[in-house]
């Protein structure tokens, strides 16, 4: 089957399942149950029903937890007839396959470890479930989260639903395509170097990578290691959704220090947004990814986006460079990447002086060397601790920088490991 019949008959197929319960926001379920417009039962079996046409060619739920949430669904239908309101009652979701869930397979994507069941939740889980969310199946990750892909030997290959001879890349690269199916309008993953953000850009939704040590972690680990209260050096976990709020109330409810340690000395505070409104903001943009060229998919999308707001909001927004007619494959982005970040000195960039980095790097890994904002200061490099040439904003012009999760739209997977 060729990958355009493939992709005719996933929207042919899509289409006939199609209604206004696929991709709602969770504001959105949440007021259509409490206003009895549908059932937690029904969307739940809504759900489920999607899942099993769909995800025979996406393979993005791979543990599936129907009954559980059945009888999730029935108990959040008691609750809201009894008047009960919490933040996420009645809504379905997915976890990524790494959390410890009780009854559920922990396995990373080993198959040595497909019999590994876990007698407990995750706190993240435990949190969601306090607040009422019901808990679909879990999703595809690459062997030992270690890729920017989602294929493992237990499971197989995850499909891009938007294309499926495409990867939704990983290591949360299950659930970003499960969230852009229509599998739940919410699911959790984890981050080191970008496994929520580039399943995200891959895949067309939101996910966000909180603060170092915001949410516990407790019951994330590798199979049968024991679920202690452990931090981490450079790992997150995170929300993933279709819609940006959903992101904020997602992280409210799992943020929070762990109940059995921290947690029983101090509560989680956050100081109020300094802004509620965009213009407020000043917003730095970066149409190139500072270290490898960046693809004009990605780098076009960011400047034709930075220049409606721009036009919307003239204040808020400053534009550094335009669009640019690089590309680069997966290959050539991995090995240069790796290099670099593996360099035992790699809290300092090879070179020392601005003139080394232009005359050492390609043109179109560049910024501009004059910028549209007399605010922005000029480009360094070599500075002591700069780990990449950057460009450096004053902290009094610019709160926010926008620019690419990565440097390229999704890759196509190798023929011989697409599902099926």
């Amino acid at each position: 089957m060729t990958n355009q019949v493939q992709r005719e008959n996933l929207q042919e197929t899509n289409s006939r399942v199609a209604s206004e319960w696929d991709y709602p926001t969770i504001k959105e379920i949440t007021q259509a149950l409490q206003a009895r417009k549908i059932s937690a039962s029904e969307l739940v079996e809504h759900t489920i029903a999607r899942i099993e046409m769909l995800d025979q060619r996406i393979n993005a739920v791979v543990v599936h937890d129907f009954e559980r949430a059945r009888a999730a669904a029935k108990a959040a239908d008691a609750a809201l007839a009894r008047g009960e309101r919490r933040p996420l009652l009645g809504v379905p979701m997915t976890f990524k396959e790494a959390f410890n869930i009780a009854e559920l397979p922990t396995t990373w994507g080993f198959p040595e470890f497909k019999d590994f069941v876990p007698e407990e939740d995750a706190v993240v889980v435990a949190r969601i479930r306090r607040e009422g969310a019901i808990l679909i199946g879990k999703t595809n990750v690459p062997a030992g989260l270690g890729d920017f892909q989602s294929y493992n030997e237990l499971y197989g290959t995850t499909n891009n639903p938007w294309d499926l001879s495409r990867s939704p890349g990983g290591s949360s690269g299950g659930s970003a395509a499960a969230l852009a199916a229509g599998f739940g309008p919410l699911s959790f993953g984890s981050d080191i170097g970008g496994s929520l953000r580039m399943p995200a850009h891959f895949c067309g939704v939101y996910a966000h990578k909180p603060t170092l040590g915001l949410v516990p972690f407790r019951g994330y680990g590798p199979p049968q290691s024991q679920p202690l209260p452990h931090g981490s050096d450079i790992a997150v976990l995170g929300p993933m959704a279709r819609c940006a709020a959903d992101l904020a109330l997602a992280l409210a409810v799992i943020a929070g220090p762990d109940e059995e340690t921290s947690g029983v000395g101090y509560r989680l505070s956050l100081p109020p947004p300094r802004h509620a409104d965009l213009r407020d903001f000043r917003v730095l943009v970066i149409d190139t990814h500072p270290l490898v060229p960046t693809g004009s998919a990605v780098n076009g999308a960011i400047y034709r986006l930075a220049e409606r707001l721009k036009k919307a909001y003239p204040d808020a927004f400053i534009i550094l460079g335009g669009p640019q007619a690089s590309a680069v494959d997966v290959p050539t982005m991995i090995r240069t990447l790796i290099p670099t970040m593996l360099s035992p000195r790699n809290n300092r960039p090879p070179w020392r002086r601005a003139s080394d980095m232009r005359t050492q790097l390609p043109a179109c890994w560049m910024l501009p060397r004059r910028f549209s904002s007399a605010r922005t200061a000029p480009a360094r490099s070599g500075a002591r601790g700069s780990r990449l040439p950057h460009c450096v904003a004053s902290r009094s012009a610019c709160r926010r920088w926008v620019g690419p999760s990565t440097a390229q739209s999704s890759p196509r997977i190798p023929r011989d490991l697409r599902c099926p």
